[in-house]
């Protein structure tokens, strides 16, 4: 296709991609009636790896040794993100479990200082008050508690953050398309284990016509499509528009889990959202599009 019509279709690419991560919060919490939290992960992870592996093509040509331990690292990070985010859903609401892992935006800035020596600004310390004080609204009770659910699903934010500064250290120099390949076969293979290990194989689950639809949607759409939707949506579109809009993504799981899982959201758990959904915006684009509408209009 010509650039034309790839920058037209990047952004439309990048909100496709947000709502179907952010629909997956409630798809995947049917999801655990059924499946234990292990097998699910090594179902999806697998076949994402499949499908993803059968679309890099002449892609393999790159391939080299060094991309099996660089998809071992990541794929052990987004592994463990993805249980703990999981095992965190099984206690918590799709709603909460949405927003309260989109800290993870403003978590990465403090870890990447750890790993590169370079200091968060003002926006980042911002968006790290504004957080804080967000999921203060959404997640402590009366007597100033966390519930077990949402205490994982903060957990699970730090380990994304992690994951990312873990993928920024790696990837340089290599196809993110391969590399995404092997990331989600280490993580799948994790999974495997670790569902080997600890749970039973849920066979008469899996027999289930009902199971398997929000199961392929979880493999391929949450997975396999939302990835390619949102690398390509990147590439043909200005940074600062493309972290707004994927943003969207804690917003959809709220809406979705409203209309479609029966989610009640308080006034306070909403001025939580809000909070966090600024602090978001304010950790991956410092504001940068208001700036630029005020150049404009002077």
């Amino acid at each position: 296709m010509s650039e034309k019509i790839m920058r037209k279709l990047a952004k439309p690419m990048l909100f496709a991609a947000a709502f179907i991560w952010g629909s997956s919060f409630f798809v995947m919490k049917d999801a655990l009636d059924a499946l234990p939290v292990q097998y699910l992960l090594a179902i999806r992870f697998t076949t994402g790896a499949l499908l993803l592996g059968l679309l890099c093509g002449k892609k393999w040509r790159s391939f080299t040794p060094d991309y099996l331990w660089r998809g071992a690292v990541i794929g052990g990070m987004l592994y463990t993100a993805y249980s703990v985010q999981t095992y965190g859903l099984a206690l918590t609401t799709p709603s909460k479990n949405a927003f309260l892992t989109a800290v993870y935006c403003v978590l990465v800035p403090f870890l990447y200082w750890a790993f590169a020596r370079i200091k968060p600004d003002r926006y980042h310390l911002l968006a790290a008050a504004l957080c804080v004080t967000g999921v203060g609204l959404v997640s402590l009770s009366g007597d100033l508690t966390v519930n077990p659910g949402d205490g994982l699903t903060l957990l699970c934010a730090v380990f994304y953050a992690m994951h990312i500064v873990c993928v920024a250290k790696t990837s340089p120099g290599k196809d993110i398309y391969l590399l995404t390949v092997f990331q989600f076969a280490f993580a799948g293979a994790f999974a495997w284990v670790g569902g080997a290990l600890t749970e039973r194989f849920p066979a008469q689950a899996l027999a289930k016509p009902e199971i398997l639809l929000p199961l392929a949607y979880l493999a391929v759409m949450a997975t396999t499509v939302a990835l390619l939707f949102q690398n390509v949506g990147q590439v043909w579109s200005d940074p600062a528009s493309a972290s707004v809009i994927l943003s969207l993504e804690s917003v959809f799981g709220v809406l979705c889990s409203v209309l479609f899982a029966g989610d009640r959201v308080s006034g306070r758990m909403l001025a939580g959202f809000a909070l966090i959904f600024a602090a978001v915006v304010c950790s991956e684009t410092k504001f940068s599009f208001l700036r630029k509408k005020e150049a404009e209009i002077s």
